[in-house]
Formats: C-alpha cells, sequence, structure tokens
C-alpha cells in the first residue's frame, strides 16, 4: 500500500470504527441493507469524494493514469484516424433538430478517437504479463478466446469528466468474460475542455468504425444487430445519448448514410444497449439524489438558493473556469435540459423503435434517473428490462466486486448483451 493512501485511511480509523460498530448493533443507517464490508467502502469512498475539492486537471490525471493490463486479459490499443466532415454534419443535424430556441453549445472538432479492445484471456497464470508483441497481434490472439459474436461498445462512466477505459479494464474484461465476447472501450473527450456534443461525436465515429473498419483496422465489419452499447453513469448516459442520435439520423432520412473513410455507411440501430445506473439528468434534481443518500457515496446536489440551481463548486485551474465561462462542465446552463443530456425530460415519443435497453439500477442517487426513462420506454412500447438492486451504492457491480447483488448484476448485464445481439 502507497504511503499517501495508508495516511489517508488512518486518518479515517475513527470513520471506520463508527461504521463497523453501529452495523454490528444493527444501528446502521442502511437498515441492515448493506453489509459491513460495502458500508465501510461507501463510507470511505464518500469521505474522499465530499472532502475539499481538487482541481479538475489535477483529478483527471490521478483518475486517467496508465498502468499495465490485468491478469488474464488481453488489450489491444487501437485509434481511429479522423473521418469526413458529414459525421460532425449529421450530428450537428440531430443536436439541432432535438433543441429549443435558446439552447446553445460549442462545435466540437472531429478528431482522431482512441480506444481499446479487450478479452478474457483463459488458461494463463494469473500473473502472466501480456507477451511483448504487437498491437495487432494482442488483437488476433484475443479472438482466438472469442467464443460469440457480441460485441460490447463501452463507454465509461466518470460524469463526464473524469477516468479513462484503463480505469475500466476490471469491468470491460468481465463483462467480455461473462458474455464470450469483446469490448471496445471508447477514450472519449472528457469536460471541461470539450464539452457537450464532442463525446458524442467520438462515440458516433467509434460506432461506425466498428460497422466499417477504416484503413488499417485491426478488426473485420461489425454487422450493427452484434453490437450492443454499454456504459455505467456517464457512460450510460452517454450510451443513450448514441442511441438517441442514430435513431434521430433514422427519423430525419429515408435510407441514411453517413460518408466514413470513403464509404457511405448505412446507419443501422445496433442490437441494444445496456446501462448501469445510468446518469441521465445532469440537473441533478430528482427526489432520490437526497432520499437515496445513506446507501450512496455519491455527494448531494447543493441546495438550491431562491430557487436558483447551484452549480458545484471548483477550485480554478488551467481548465476551469472556461474562457467562455459556463457553470456546468458538461454543457451550458440552457442546454442542460436538451435530451442528448437529459434522457428523463425528453419527450417519450422519441423512443419508439428503440431496440432493446437494459437498464440497472442501485439505491443510488441516480435511481429514479433509471427508473424514470425505463418508464418512459415502457409507455411507448420500446423493449425493456430494468432490475433494481434494493440498498446498493452506484454502480455496484465495479466497486463491490465481492458481493452477490454485484455478480448478480453483472451475470444479468452480460446475458442482457448476449440476448440482444442474437435477437
Amino acid at each position: 500500500m502507497k504511503p499517501a493512501l495508508l495516511k489517508a485511511l488512518l486518518k479515517r480509523v475513527p470513520l471506520i470504527t463508527r461504521v463497523y460498530i453501529l452495523s454490528l448493533l444493527s444501528l446502521s443507517p442502511t437498515g441492515g441493507k448493506q453489509d459491513v464490508r460495502t458500508e465501510l467502502l461507501v463510507n470511505i469512498f464518500r469521505s474522499f469524494i465530499n472532502q475539499e475539492g481538487s482541481q479538475i486537471g489535477k483529478v483527471q490525471y490521478l483518475s486517467s493514469r496508465p498502468y499495465a493490463p490485468l491478469s488474464r486479459t488481453w488489450v489491444a490499443e487501437v485509434k481511429i484516424p479522423k473521418p469526413e466532415d458529414d459525421v460532425l454534419a449529421k450530428l450537428l443535424q440531430v443536436v439541432d433538430s432535438l433543441k429549443d430556441e435558446d439552447m446553445t453549445y460549442d462545435i466540437p472538432e472531429l478528431k482522431d478517437v482512441e480506444g481499446e479492445w479487450v478479452g478474457y484471456r483463459a488458461n494463463v497464470d494469473p500473473k502472466a504479463p501480456l507477451p511483448d508483441v504487437s498491437e495487432a497481434e494482442k488483437y488476433k490472439l484475443m479472438m482466438k478466446e472469442v467464443t460469440e459474436d457480441v460485441t460490447v461498445l463501452y463507454l465509461h462512466g466518470g460524469a463526464y469528466y473524469l477516468l479513462d477505459p484503463v480505469s475500466y479494464r476490471t469491468t470491460t474484461v468481465r463483462l467480455a468474460k461473462a458474455t464470450g465476447g469483446r469490448c471496445f472501450s471508447v477514450r472519449y473527450r472528457l469536460a471541461p475542455q470539450s464539452p457537450f456534443p464532442a463525446a458524442i461525436l467520438d462515440a458516433l465515429v467509434a460506432y461506425l468504425s466498428l460497422l466499417s473498419p477504416p484503413p488499417g483496422a485491426l478488426h473485420d465489419p461489425v454487422p450493427a444487430k452484434n453490437i450492443v452499447f454499454a456504459g455505467d453513469s456517464a457512460g450510460g448516459g452517454l450510451s443513450i445519448a448514441l442511441l438517441q442520435t442514430i435513431l434521430t439520423i433514422r427519423r430525419l432520412y429515408d435510407s441514411p448514410t453517413i460518408r466514413f473513410h470513403g464509404k457511405d455507411v448505412p446507419i443501422e440501430l445496433p442490437g441494444g444497449a445496456a446501462v448501469c445506473c445510468p446518469y441521465l439528468d445532469v440537473t441533478r434534481s430528482l427526489p432520490s439524489q437526497t432520499e437515496n443518500a445513506p446507501y450512496d457515496y455519491l455527494p448531494t446536489p447543493r441546495p438550491v438558493v431562491d430557487g436558483v440551481y447551484q452549480p458545484t463548486q471548483y477550485p480554478s485551474d488551467q481548465f476551469w473556469p472556461t474562457a467562455k465561462p459556463r457553470v456546468e462542465l458538461y454543457c451550458d446552463a440552457k442546454t442542460l435540459m436538451h435530451p442528448l443530456i437529459c434522457a428523463v425530460a425528453a419527450p417519450k415519443e422519441l423512443w419508439k423503435d428503440s431496440p432493446p435497453i437494459f437498464v440497472g439500477c442501485a439505491q443510488d442517487s441516480l435511481e429514479d434517473d433509471g427508473l424514470y426513462f425505463s418508464r418512459k420506454l415502457a409507455e411507448v412500447g420500446a423493449p425493456v428490462v430494468c432490475e433494481r438492486f434494493e440498498g446498493m451504492p452506484h454502480v455496484l457491480p465495479t466497486i463491490i466486486l465481492w458481493s452477490a447483488n454485484a455478480r448478480k448484476f453483472m451475470k444479468d448485464w452480460a446475458g442482457f448483451c448476449v440476448k440482444a445481439h442474437r435477437g
């Protein structure tokens, strides 16, 4: 254990002691819905998150540092070259068609998009490193162990401004193992440096690259029905935004295509989407934000003062505040209710003709996001599976790996991906 982490934990010995004693005496605020190990983790996480804020650049660096791939994990890193302007043009048409007149946003640049292929590596020593071969050879070796045709397009969480595919290898390799397939984990651009809709643009480029690989790609074309969008927290919100982008393109055009690396690629719907504790209301205004605080480590929103929304405050650095001032990291305040940002406030009719969607909820601050969204889907006849795990914290399958609830969540999450691609 690193000295800095040990020092931080020693400062929290009184907190750890209090949580443990209350749990033993059956006096825990969670009412026995969490085991003591989960309670300790939630309280320790909460104490770190609720301490005085750090600069955006610092926490981005700390949460995105590269490290060697985990044992029994195939990782092949790739870069998707910048495509033609038609990709951006189609996205802007979608954004504009869904926005109110006074909504504003920054037009992003098209850029190269990085990502990594992740698969499960069986029958090796848990301590065995990846072989010292090219990324192309790693990909070939990974594909030899793939037993299912499903490709999970994974978008990581982190409130749209934190984390990275490397932070999620534990999750993506477990999804790959449980599905028998592979994950393509996207390094989308983060706010505040790249606000809405830059992340959606990167996700769209990644999807197009699966459908129609650019020159030099490691993979063969993937049929749309074999692709399932997946993500947790903000990555869940981004997955839903990407799916709505595709649905809207298909509404705007009779036989939609996008010019991508010299080819007109038909825009087909994926096999489905599967999201974990999705972040679908950036305003954080739903009741579960405060009502579920005892079970969760995410901070509660700042109180509304005289009817005025109070955004989270961050110490200034080279990234925040932005040169063009705004109150939210991810988007302009006027655009908080855009359907690609706030799916819970979007007209339910937008979800007609949607492919199947899995929504996994915890009893966390984002519970209402998932439940309200699932209700909208059901009301228009969109196929939806919604599961709720009582008493569980945010993104439980990624943090409390020992829990029976987390294992159940992962099993159902992966099982849905397989069923969705099989039709």
